[in-house]
């Protein structure tokens, strides 16, 4: 198959940032963004990312020996700042040569420091504009920012309204996410100023991703009406599928909560084998950093529990999936090389309709001759 022709305003700073082709970026889900799927999109040209946060150090050594092996091409992993090893991770994201370092959660600035003296891009995601200023300000190279369409955890201001807000206060490449599955969305992020998209469930629906096809199917019958914004599984706004345990998990309450979450601990101490002492310290962390309040504390060991049910172990029926709302627009599982090269195409012809009704220059004496002068690019 013929790669489609590239637009030169599809060239943009995170393209060259990154030292991708295209301006895309898969981000790192937990359970889905294994190595197979990063180097898929490496291949096709986007960013790929390692969720890195529910591997172990020894198995993200091996998720990026799998990914190099597959492909020479840059990629990135998602660590997590809190966490009780994130000094040994970034160490073997420095001493591996991985192109880009991810957050979910802005890391501390002598962590940013550390990673960008060794030559890493690092790239936390955000969800309103003071956190986007607080990161450019500690020397991020780019953000991702999630609109409230986005999936798993998210804020509340939809992305055609947080996008602007953004790239109207930092200098710094944006990347947009929350909501985009097609060419359009990226022509639309670009012409609000932003320097690429991410996407997660579009990635998560392709056949390069481990997720069982029953629990696609699940996903491919959803309408764009068919999520939920719960606190009931770690104690923090997430945007779930309407399906599984998702219903029994919201009328749960008090103790019965309190004990699901304290079998989910346990459960999850013996699946990662992170040391009772580390997990304790995770959890002040998490209270003091992070400003979670005890129950939610608490609560946090339930997320990788119920998403490692549906989408590890393909239990629809008994776990919990993250989705964006975007989820009702996807009818389809491509290969990630298809889906790349069918946005990038998708864009171009929109681009092409856009600047087509352009046959003449406006004469500037004419005060009623249309603006047909469009930048779909901020200047860098």
């Amino acid at each position: 198959m013929t790669a489609p022709a590239v637009a030169p305003v599809l060239r943009t700073r995170i393209t060259d940032l990154f030292g991708v082709r295209h301006p895309i970026v898969q981000t790192g889900m937990g359970y889905v963004s294994d190595a197979t799927l990063t180097a898929a999109t490496a291949r096709a040209g986007g960013l790929g990312i390692i969720a890195g946060g529910m591997l172990s150090l020894e198995e993200l050594a091996r998720a990026i020996d799998q990914v190099q092996a597959q492909t020479p091409e840059p990629f990135g992993v998602n660590i997590r700042a809190n966490q009780e090893d994130v000094d040994k991770r970034v160490d073997l994201l420095i001493r591996s040569g991985v192109k880009v370092a991810s957050f979910a959660l802005a890391p501390k600035r002598a962590l940013i420091d550390r990673l960008k003296d060794a030559g890493l891009v690092v790239v936390p995601s955000i969800g309103a504009r003071r956190h986007a200023e607080k990161v450019a300000e500690w020397g991020v190279d780019a953000v991702v920012v999630q609109g409230g369409e986005g999936g798993g955890h998210t804020g509340s201001v939809p992305t055609s309204l947080l996008l602007p807000q953004v790239v109207d206060a930092v200098d710094i490449p944006v990347i947009a996410a929350g909501g985009y599955f097609d060419g359009r969305g990226l022509v639309s992020a670009l012409a609000y100023g932003a320097d690429g998209i991410a996407m997660g469930t579009r990635f998560m629906m392709t056949s390069d991703s481990p997720v069982a096809q029953a629990v696609k199917d699940v996903y491919l019958s959803k309408s764009v009406t068919d999520t939920v914004v719960t606190v009931e599984i770690d104690g923090v706004p997430q945007r779930v599928l309407r399906a599984g345990t998702i219903d029994k998990l919201e009328s749960t309450r008090g103790p019965q909560r309190m004990l699901r979450a304290a079998r989910n601990a346990f459960a999850f101490q013996r699946l990662s084998g992170t040391p009772w002492p580390h997990m304790i310290r995770e959890g002040f962390a998490m209270h003091r950093d992070e400003g979670l309040k005890w129950r939610q504390v608490i609560m946090a060991a339930n997320a990788p529990m119920l998403y490692r049910s549906a989408l590890l172990e393909g239990n629809a029926d008994i776990g919990v999936m993250a989705t964006g709302q975007v989820v009702g627009l996807i009818d389809d599982v491509p290969s990630v090389a298809e889906l790349i090269d069918r946005i990038i195409a998708e864009a171009g012809t929109v681009l092409a309709r856009l600047g087509a009704g352009q046959t003449h220059a406006a004469d500037p004496n004419d005060i009623a001759a249309p603006a047909t002068q469009i930048s779909m690019r901020r200047d860098a």
